[in-house]
């Protein structure tokens, strides 16, 4: 019995300690952004309980990943900054090798739920990964990262829109430009 709570125990610190690592509140804030292609969708096209699955899968897999990406990538980095060397990675709460593992099986999520949704989805998972993991690297070279990512979070309704419908309409499009301009003025911000 007290092997078992001890299990327990430990398996919840390392989920809390993942969540931080991810920031899950910054994905639970990001996830209405997605969901809002899903809503324009619904005025023209039949949306199921399991596409809204798939797509709220695909999300969590998606910035799982990217973040998970972005913490390794900025490792050493953040270990000379004395307001980063208290991340997991440089406070040593989770290794590398670990956060590797999450990142891929992250990865793979999204690719699963992608190809939940269809094929064209599946097809285009790979190269967002390629999208949002390039945005660690941004940093260093342009002053546009703060863009960058606005852009990559800004994709999120027309991902479900292309989940949904296909070929994205103007409104989502409108929609994800508008995000886009929120979210890089938002990161701006929140470095500031």
């Amino acid at each position: 019995m007290i092997k078992e709570f001890s299990a327990e125990t430990g398996l919840l610190k390392k989920t809390v300690i993942y969540s931080r690592m991810i920031r899950l509140s910054h994905t639970i804030f990001a996830l209405p952004f997605a969901l809002s292609g899903l809503v324009l969708a619904l005025r023209e096209h039949q949306v199921t309980p399991a596409m809204v699955l798939w797509i709220i899968t695909a999300m969590v897999g998606a910035r799982s990943a990217a973040m998970g990406f972005n913490r390794i990538a900025d490792a050493d980095i953040d270990a000379e900054n004395p307001r980063t060397a208290i991340r997991e990675i440089p406070s040593g709460t989770i290794t590398k090798r670990e956060a590797f593992i999450f990142t891929i099986f992250s990865s793979a999520l999204l690719i699963f739920a992608a190809a939940m949704l269809s094929e064209i989805c599946f097809w285009l998972s790979f190269p967002l990964l390629g999208f949002l993991f390039f945005y660690s690297y941004t940093k260093r070279f342009t002053w546009l990262a703060h863009i960058y990512l606005g852009f990559a979070i800004g994709l999120a309704p027309v991902a479900v829109w292309i989940a949904i419908a296909g070929l994205p309409g103007l409104s989502v499009i409108i929609l994800s430009l508008a995000l886009m301009s929120h979210i890089a003025g938002f990161d701006i911000l929140y470095a500031c």
